[in-house]
């Protein structure tokens, strides 16, 4: 009898070692996650220069078991990117792609945290910034790096291949497009399945959201150049003031959504810089703007853009500039299409959040008019994709927020600070359970 114990005994160890609580697994990894967190956020890196955060998750993904490729990605100018990809194959199953973003903002941080990041560095342009994970990229990181642990200690529960991808670039929303770029899908195998989550500035810690269909609004950045003819400013008859020009321009677009598009096709149009002159008593020859439009149909982007240029040049020819100094409108590379959930996917995976957190703790959340470029990797819908909102904000801050009116610090905000251990503990859990989800017999 004594014998036949022990010899169930040494088949029931094993599954249960291999079935091993998660929370319990989680936990034990949570220390050395939230270091690596507190070292990812004091050293955060610009979009195109995310060479040490990406070497790290790199080194993480080595050392859990998975083949990795860095350097994956090349973009429009022909520079390499610092993409991150792990691949590791466990059995025949489905193929599926989880994706972190790893690059972080021209921000100056001002959280007061002890381990607040005091990096600057220098920006496209030249310019010296402050530099801070104000995306909480470096939550997405960590959480990757802890899901890449746990799945390598689960892998009697899942089969198939799971491909771990660091993108760079997600801020420029150009990353994206330099993995596929450089043969992602081709040389790595094309998924049928892509997840990802980001987290949110207005969601308590512990919780998460999952939108079905649209999910982030489709954006162009559009750069528009109003030229116009110089003179002192003591003579401003002898000029076609592009400074009076660009107001009107601005003033005058802040009609094409109210006025041009449908009420039921939500939409922004939004002027986030404009430059021009080099002297106060100069009128200058032409002033440059920089303009973002969102919305979630692509038509309506296509219908925003020819209002922009309508409108400018309708401005310019009423001004009296002459026809070889008309507006010029460009729209830049900085562009992405809207991230749209699979429904099927993200019904599943909502399911699976309420199985694993409870359904208190699940949310329904609604479209936002920010963008990413994450649903590039569903190809055009493809790929079923869906990514998931992480709840970041400690609970007694969203509650003095509620009594007192005073907004929650947003994303890209100087001031933002995540709730570090239970944000990065739910983002582990609710990953790790959705890869063995897709990927269980």
């Amino acid at each position: 009898m004594k014998s036949l114990v022990i010899v169930l005994l040494s088949f029931l160890v094993p599954a249960l070692s291999s079935a091993q609580d998660l929370p319990v697994l989680v936990t034990s990894e949570m220390p050395q996650l939230l270091t690596i967190y507190k070292e990812l956020h004091q050293h955060p890196e610009l979009s195109h220069q995310e060479k040490q955060t990406s070497a790290r998750l790199a080194e993480d993904l080595r050392k859990a078991g998975f083949t990795v490729t860095e350097n994956v990605g090349k973009y429009d100018d022909g520079t390499a990117a610092y993409g991150v990809v792990a691949v590791m194959k466990n059995g025949a199953g489905p193929t599926v792609l989880v994706r972190t973003d790893m690059d972080a903002l021209p921000v100056e941080e001002k959280t007061g945290l002890s381990y607040a990041s005091k990096a600057r560095s220098k920006n496209e342009v030249g310019d010296e910034v402050g530099v801070m994970h104000a995306c909480g990229h470096d939550i997405h990181v960590t959480t990757m790096i802890g899901v890449a642990r746990a799945v390598s200690q689960m892998k009697d529960k899942w089969h198939g291949t799971l491909i771990l991808i660091g993108q760079p670039s997600e801020e420029r929303v150009d990353g994206a497009r330099a993995m596929l770029a450089d043969g992602l899908y081709a040389r790595f195998g094309k998924p049928d399945y892509a997840i990802a989550l980001h987290d949110d500035a207005t969601l308590e810690a512990g919780k998460v959201g999952v939108v079905s269909g649209p999910a982030l609004a489709a954006v162009n950045s559009v750069d528009v150049t109003m030229r116009g003819v110089g003179s002192h400013g003591a003579r401003p008859e002898m000029s076609k003031d592009p400074v009076v020009l660009s107001a009107e321009f601005i003033m005058m677009i802040q009609t094409i959504v109210s006025r041009q598009i449908p009420p039921q096709d939500p939409a922004v149009v939004t002027v986030g810089t404009i430059r021009g002159g080099a002297k106060r008593n100069i009128i200058p020859d032409e002033v440059s703007m920089g303009l973002t439009i969102r919305s979630f149909n692509d038509d309506v982007q296509k219908q925003i853009l020819a209002d922009l240029k309508r409108t400018a040049e309708g401005i310019a020819i009423a001004g009296g500039v002459p026809s070889d100094r008309m507006p010029v409108v460009t729209v830049l590379a900085e562009s992405s299409p809207v991230t749209y959930n699979d429904p099927e996917l993200a019904d599943r995976l909502r399911a699976m959040c309420v199985r694993v957190l409870g359904a208190t703790n699940v949310v329904k959340s609604g479209p936002e008019m920010v963008s990413e470029d994450f649903g590039l990797f569903g190809l055009n819908r493809q790929i079923p994709a869906v990514q998931m909102r992480l709840g970041a904000v400690a609970p007694e801050k969203i509650a003095e927020s509620q009594r007192s009116g005073k907004p929650l610090p947003s994303l890209h905000s100087s001031l933002f600070a995540p709730l570090p251990e239970p944000t990065i503990r739910t983002g582990v859990i609710i990953m790790t359970s959705a890869v063995v989800d897709l990927m269980s017999k």
